[in-house]
């Protein structure tokens, strides 16, 4: 695939002027420590981080008693009048987790700006989402937040959950993601009756370098929104929680063994919608996610949850983080080509074959999807215009939409490119056609299969079989790493500085989406 030019696909800054430019990877974390930093952990870790942690487990379990008297008798579906012994137990319960937060470290917890009443902001949007300590604004106005069904379950943490009345979604229930929309909904539009519902609405966590977009859930009520921005300001962050980077646990413990650990919460200026953002949420997204940026002095960024999962994706392709993969991803998710089914998408190339050949102007490739000829359509066409001559290979494109719909099936992309550049007589393909079969499955503008070939052609015949190559990745199952990335930047390594064309790749949803069928009209939702 071409890597565009002079640009930077994956940002998408508006009003460049009062916004920072391009920035690392959001999506890693990683850490460095000094020669004395590594001491201090040490002494920390035998003297102040176990006491810390049995204090903050106490106090979580003395918690508990206190928000399971509070929840007897609550119905799911009303809010009653609140008693003197809940607000009692609301009291207890809001001392208990400072102090509890207090003995992690958190001595002193800044708080800039006014909170408006659940009457004036029902929801309030937080970002950047960087860690579970997160939590903290949360436990400090105990407001309902939105959370799995099986969180409810944990022992005491599931009770300290049911306490501040969430919003469950269940994964198991198809129908969930409607039934949590109406139920924001409804609480929303309830004049202050319930809590507030605080949300984040990048949907994952980051290294909060930028902010990723925002999903619209938060913003689908079309009611006023409280922006909250959340910084911590330590020199040594041990408090982000990335995909790629230190664990959980990990985290907990370097938390720990920081002397203090300063956070800064800041509520925004109420945002009330216009009528135009009340029927655009995304578009009421966008505008929130844009002043809570100028405040932060952070850029924004077109990767979404969405984009985590590719580059995180485990197999033999593991896509590279300067991808040109990512710029196709997120103009494939904005023309609507992820629906439909996997298994019709080397039909759909053998169409395009037959009636045009593989060489495809932006007029025909149009046609081929059966969409009309736009800016973001040409600009998708260029990616596999890899000669310049306004003419793309039709297979590439069906290569890189089967990577970025199943990026955790290399295999089946592999085979399914394989079955469109084969030849009929022998299913048998060239390093020529080798080279483009991994240089689009890569996203990358180039890349030398020389040694791979020869090694995977042991017999010298000057061509490969899907079969070869099977039995060859069983014996290298790294093999884009030996033979493909050795000089080049490798999927695993972070980065810290801005990359030609973008960063990290597509989180999923749990819900793995397929390939759209081209050709065919996509229904609407």
């Amino acid at each position: 695939m071409k890597l565009p030019d002079e640009q930077h696909p994956s940002l998408e800054i508006r009003d460049r002027s009062d916004l920072p430019t391009p920035f690392r990877n959001p999506f890693v974390h990683e850490l460095r420590f000094t020669p004395l930093e590594k001491i201090r952990i040490g002494v920390m870790t035998v003297t102040v981080f176990p006491v810390r942690l049995f204090f903050a487990v106490f106090l979580m379990l003395l918690a508990w008693p206190f928000a399971f008297a509070a929840s007897l008798g609550r119905s799911e579906l009303a809010v009653e009048t609140e008693t003197w012994w809940r607000r009692i137990c609301d009291i207890a319960l809001r001392v208990l987790m400072r102090a509890m937060w207090f003995c992690g470290g958190f001595h002193w917890v800044t708080v800039k700006g006014e909170p408006a009443p659940p009457s004036q902001a029902p929801i309030l949007t937080l970002a950047p989402h960087s860690s579970y300590f997160d939590a903290i604004p949360i436990t400090m106005t105990m407001a309902s937040i939105v959370m799995k069904t099986e969180s409810k379950n944990i022992p005491v943490w599931g009770t300290l959950i049911k306490f501040i009345r969430p919003v469950f979604v269940s994964r198991s229930d198809q129908d969930s993601r409607r039934k949590t929309v109406e139920e924001i909904k409804r609480r929303a539009h309830a004049g202050g009756e319930w809590p507030q519902i605080m949300i984040f609405p990048e949907g994952t966590c980051t290294n909060r370098s930028c902010l990723i977009t925002f999903k619209p859930g938060a913003f689908i009520p079309a009611v006023p929104v409280q922006p909250v921005v959340l910084r911590y300001p330590n020199k040594m962050d041990t408090i982000t929680w990335t995909w790629q980077g230190p664990g959980a646990f990990e985290i907990l413990w370097l938390t720990l063994c920081q002397f203090h650990n300063p956070i800064e919460i800041e509520y925004l200026p109420l945002y009330t919608p216009s009528e135009e953002e009340k029927n655009n949420p995304a578009l009421f997204a966008n505008n929130v996610r844009r002043i809570m940026a100028k405040a932060l002095e952070l850029p924004i960024t077109d990767l979404s949850f969405d984009d985590c999962q590719l580059s995180q994706a485990k197999g033999p392709l593991r896509v590279p983080t300067n991808s040109s993969l990512l710029q196709f991803n997120r103009l494939a998710r904005r023309l609507g080509l992820r629906t439909g089914t996997t298994d019709t998408v080397l039909q759909q190339a053998s169409r395009a074959r037959n009636i045009w050949g593989y060489r495809l102007g932006l007029e025909d490739f149009a046609q081929y999807l059966d969409l009309p000829v736009t800016d973001m359509l040409t600009e998708l066409h260029s990616l596999f215009n890899q000669h310049g001559d306004g003419q793309i290979d039709v297979r590439e494109y069906v290569i890189a939409l089967s990577v970025v719909c199943q990026p955790s099936k290399a295999m089946d992309t592999l085979r399914l490119a394989f079955g469109m550049y084969e030849a009929k007589e022998d299913r048998a393909i060239v390093e020529k056609e080798l080279g483009s079969i991994l240089r689009t499955a890569l996203g990358v503008a180039e890349v030398d299969v020389t040694e791979l070939f020869s090694a995977i052609d042991t017999l010298d015949a000057g061509k490969i079989t899907h079969d070869d190559f099977c039995r060859f990745v069983v014996q290298h199952p790294d093999f884009a790493q030996e033979y493909l990335l050795s000089s080049r930047e490798t999927p695993s390594t972070p980065h810290t500085v801005p990359l030609t064309n973008g960063f990290s790749v597509e989180h999923y949803n749990t819900e793995e989406p397929t390939c759209s069928i081209p050709g065919q009209k996509k229904k609407e939702d």
